[in-house]
């Protein structure tokens, strides 16, 4: 098993449809005790008994900071190490530049660029302790190529601001053995997307993308699964994209 004996934290991770619940059960499979992290209604502790023995699940607020390091201090005490965090918790909203209002552009930031600051400054410490971790952030091809399908700009501006963060903590962390990678999916098929695009649509959008088809949130899962495992061990700063050739360079 590539994760045994390891400890990951993956927020946003209790929506049993999504991104973060595939990789909590692909790191469990691969023998990592498992830390879901998401607000009160998701039902985080739901979500980790899914998983079976061995796993929980926490109440987290990612744009809170004294949430965050309780939620890490919550974990250590559980499992005495974090090796790995999956900086997944994301919010997106579908509107056009003129639209963004004030308060639309701190909730959409807060969660994906602030959150995935305080979550990693709230784990840091213990892998600096232990010389080592990985941490994964999520992104999106949307910063990548101006613009997602459903995601406004301002979306697009806290997806790029993860990658630019991410890789300035890769520097600073790299000498420490901490590596922080990012993943940028394409159009995956969760729930954000049930009820926003016809099935018409998606087979268009599946006719442009190379690999033909909208990606799977196991897809993303494994990418996760290698950035924690030893064999990505030579991998830090780096941006893997995820997404079926949409966005070839």
């Amino acid at each position: 098993m590539l994760l045994k004996d390891q400890v990951a934290i993956i927020t946003g991770g209790a929506g049993v449809n999504g991104l973060g619940f595939a990789t909590a059960r692909l790191m469990a499979a691969q023998g990592a005790r498992v830390a879901i992290l998401d607000l009160e209604r998701a039902d985080p502790a739901g979500a980790a008994a899914q998983l079976g023995a061995g796993h929980i699940g926490l109440v987290a607020d990612v744009t809170d900071k004294a949430s965050c390091d309780a939620a890490a201090a919550a974990v250590l005490q559980a499992f005495g190490r974090i090796d790995t965090l999956v900086n997944n918790a994301g919010i997106t909203q579908p509107v056009k530049t003129l639209e963004i209002t004030g308060a639309d552009y701190d909730r959409i930031l807060d969660v994906s660029l602030r959150g995935t600051l305080y979550m990693s400054q709230a784990v840091l410490p213990a892998m600096r302790s232990q010389q080592g971790g990985s941490i994964i952030c999520i992104s999106s091809v949307s910063a990548q190529r101006g613009g997602g399908i459903l995601g406004g700009p301002h979306y697009s501006a806290a997806k790029a601001g993860v990658l630019g963060l991410a890789r300035a903590m890769a520097r600073e962390f790299g000498p420490e053995n901490i590596r922080i990678n990012c993943i940028t999916p394409g159009l995956i098929g969760t729930d954000i997307i049930k009820g926003k695009l016809t099935e018409e649509k998606k087979a268009e959008i599946a006719d442009t993308i190379p690999l033909a088809r909208l990606g799977r949130a196991d897809d993303i899962a494994g990418a996760c699964v290698f950035l924690a495992s030893d064999l990505s061990t030579y991998c830090t700063g780096i941006t893997l994209d995820v997404n079926g050739g949409m966005l070839i360079h």
